[in-house]
């Protein structure tokens, strides 16, 4: 595939240069002219026909691509309650795109050859036609305004959580620093204490406020784990530059902005195990471990170790280009049904935020006061090293 391609550029830049000299003779001012540059009749029918050859060639690309390249499991294996309503915005954008460009595609082509110049030909000219005008401008308009209004009427579905269904959701805070993701969880209240980049010290590197009776359950995880079939409202947090918090499974995505706090929210509705189980994840899984299985053998032909089997897992993902690692900004995320989940829960709650800085707390303190102990080895060394002298003076 690589060496096709470096021909077609080969191919490419050869009538460049091919184009580039016709150019030059045609700047030269006052040389004699060369009529063989001219089109005639018999030039301008060629391209007429070239141009149906290019039509022919996009329309087999475009069939050979669909065919060979088409299955998108992202279009049809969403894990969220809400991704159908996006996939199938997404689905109907690509038809109706897919379609205009089919014709409009055509219809350049055909005009390129039906209107190719003939000698003797005048083209028809008049300044405009009220009727044209307003087919080609009421079509796009009206279907662009379908589409916004399916847009719109998404996004408010997506992003409306009324109080009662707040109420009966977790609450999870990702915070984003270059390069990774760090989840804080509300403990048994289901209230996260207040969070502030001022108050990153130590073992508090999210910058929670230990002052907060809301915080001293609030505990934090480097996996993040969410319950199928329950809500889950995200409150995103930067601690540097603009991340985006990318899941895209679950049709997620949305900024994390240094000195404020977004929000999203979805409910899962596959488990890690459940998509792993789907046809279309276990195919995908199993190409590319047989991709890994030959660049294995490369690997062991050359006695460096094999490529690990590849096993899906859902990721959270950073989409702004952050820095220099942004591609390794990410991590995993599990799905758990409800009863893992909550096992999973009563494990971290006993590993708080705020347990965690006052273990270091106490820490440093031992070790203060350990170092204003005063040093008596000096002292014991330089008696014993006199008795000992003293001793052979003796002898």
């Amino acid at each position: 595939m690589t060496t096709f391609l470096i021909l077609i550029v080969v191919a490419l830049l050869a009538i460049a240069l091919w184009q580039l000299t016709k150019i030059f003779d045609l700047t030269q001012v006052g040389s004699s002219v060369n009529d063989t540059q001219v089109a005639d009749d018999n030039d301008n029918k060629v391209n007429g026909y070239l141009m149906f050859a290019f039509l022919v060639f996009i329309y087999i690309t475009t069939i050979y691509c669909v065919w060979n390249y088409g299955h998108f499991p992202l279009l049809s294996d969403s894990a969220s309650e809400h991704g159908p309503l996006v996939d199938n915005l997404m689905i109907i954008s690509l038809v109706l795109i897919f379609i205009v460009q089919t014709i409009t595609q055509a219809l350049l082509h055909y005009f390129a050859y039906k209107y190719r110049g003939r000698e003797g030909q005048k083209a028809l000219y008049f300044a405009d036609n009220n009727k044209l005008e307003v087919i080609w401008s009421s079509i796009p308009a009206v279907v662009l305004a379908g589409l916004i209004l399916y847009g719109l009427y998404a996004w408010n579905n997506i992003m409306f959580v009324d109080k009662e269904q707040e109420q009966d959701a977790i609450i999870i805070e990702l915070y984003a620093k270059q390069f990774g993701w760090e989840a804080r969880y509300a403990g048994t209240d289901n209230v996260l204490g207040k969070a502030n980049v001022r108050y990153i010290e130590g073992v508090n590197n999210l910058g929670v406020d230990l002052s907060d009776p809301n915080a001293q359950d609030d505990f934090a995880s480097t996996e993040l784990h969410l319950p199928k079939g329950k809500r889950v409202i995200f409150k995103m947090r930067s601690q540097d530059v603009l991340h985006s918090a990318y899941m895209p499974h679950f049709r997620a995505q949305m900024n994390c902005v240094p000195g404020m706090v977004t929000t999203f929210s979805f409910i899962p509705t596959l488990t890690t195990t459940e998509m792993r189980e789907r046809p279309a994840i276990v195919e995908k899984v199993a190409n590319i471990n047989a991709i890994r299985a030959k660049n294995s053998e490369k690997l062991l032909a050359k006695g460096e170790p094999a490529l690990e089997p590849y096993t899906f897992d859902y990721l959270l993902l950073c989409n702004k280009i952050c820095g220099a690692s942004h591609y390794n900004m990410q991590m995993k995320i599990v799905v758990d049904t409800p009863e893992d989940f909550n096992k999973w829960m009563k494990e971290k709650q006993s590993k708080t935020i705020a347990a965690a800085a006052k273990v270091a707390a106490a820490e440093a303190q031992a070790t203060e006061a350990e170092a204003k102990k005063p040093d008596t080895t000096a002292l014991t060394t330089t008696k014993d090293t006199t008795l000992v002298a003293n001793s052979i003076e003796v002898k």
